[in-house]
């Protein structure tokens, strides 16, 4: 069989010679080259632990040393070390023992009369394995808590059953106005105007049944002292303590809404304006064109060139308004806009 070329760091924490030879023998009957260190007391194993500079991958530990033993050992090697697996290694026979020292947070335990070679090898690479593992989903977990409750953007997670906020960041805090323990006695619902309840309802619909299911929209909701507010709403599944939830990313845009609703009327005043223009205006210039043409004839009297004058400044009054008209509806587009 092929020996494990990886390099493992092992503290063996043994006082008998024997067995310290023995655990040994038995690792390098399977791995290649084992960096072994022993420490023959817990005062020593308490020195080695803190000054040493490259970490261990696993401790191998007696549970009789000369300066102390048992549960009191366990415990006091666990507080100076964090992450690293501890195999307890003992010629005592105590089930009940090894059930506690396994709730202390010990790897595994193994009696000396009964391990072999590759029963020992298997428990050492194994458990190696499994706390990379732990630590690597501890690391994804923090992570995500603090893209989470460090994100600029309010972010919130609720139960899809029952739809009650299960968390929310300190942007949701700061923007909606309520506290995180009021948070956690609402649902979804507590903070969206009755009129869009219908609307919350069809989306709830969507993701019914599904793992899985991403969602976008726009929706209004409502803050603590009842400023109603635009939000765009991106969400996920996602599975929080074994039931279904989602996580929602809610980035409040009344201010482009209300500005996108003021371009939309400034367009209507525009459309109005070129309206007057193209039409009204065009009304009574013809008819001024039309006068002064009249008026230019030789053969009409004086009474006749005096009824077309009034008809002119007539005209010319009614297309005087209709500018006027069109300045006045100009300026409201401008102090619409804030110009």
């Amino acid at each position: 069989m092929e020996k494990d070329k990886k390099k493992y760091k092992i503290l063996v924490v043994e006082d008998n010679p024997g067995d310290y030879l023995l655990v040994e023998d038995y690792l390098e009957d399977h791995i290649l080259s084992p960096q072994l260190v022993n420490a023959k007391s817990f005062q020593e194993t308490k020195e080695i632990l803190t000054e040493k500079k490259s970490p261990f991958d696993i401790i191998l530990l007696d549970l009789t040393l000369p300066d102390l033993s048992g549960e009191e050992l366990i415990t006091k090697i666990k507080s100076i070390v964090v992450g690293i697996p501890i195999i307890v290694l003992t010629g005592y026979s105590d089930v009940n023992f090894a059930i506690r020292s396994l709730s202390l947070g010990v790897a595994d335990y193994l009696l000396k009369d009964n391990i072999n070679s590759i029963a020992l090898y298997k428990s050492v690479a194994y458990n190696i394995e499994r706390f990379k593992f732990i630590k690597s989903i501890q690391d994804s977990e923090k992570k995500y808590s603090d893209l989470f409750h460090l994100s600029p953007l309010p972010l919130f997670v609720y139960d899809l059953e029952t739809l009650k906020f299960l968390d929310m960041n300190e942007a949701t805090i700061q923007h909606y106005g309520y506290s995180k323990e009021e948070f956690l006695t609402m649902t979804i619902e507590d903070i969206r105007p009755k009129e869009e309840i219908p609307k919350l309802k069809e989306a709830l619909e969507l993701s019914k049944g599904k793992d899985a299911f991403y969602f976008e929209g726009l929706f209004r909701h409502k803050k603590k002292n009842g400023e109603l507010i635009y939000v765009d709403i991106r969400s996920n599944i996602i599975t929080r303590d074994g039931r279904r939830a989602e996580i929602v990313l809610a980035n409040d845009i009344t201010e482009r809404v209300v500005h996108m609703e003021t371009i939309e009327k400034q367009n209507e005043k525009l459309k109005e304006i070129a309206w007057l223009q193209s039409h009204v205006v065009r009304a009574p210039l013809s008819r001024l064109m039309a006068l002064i043409k009249e008026i230019e004839n030789e053969s009409l009297t004086k009474e006749e060139k005096k009824l077309y004058l009034s008809y002119v400044l007539e005209s010319a009054n009614e297309l005087d308004q209709i500018v006027k008209d069109v300045v006045s509806k100009s300026q409201q587009i401008i102090t619409v806009d804030g110009k």
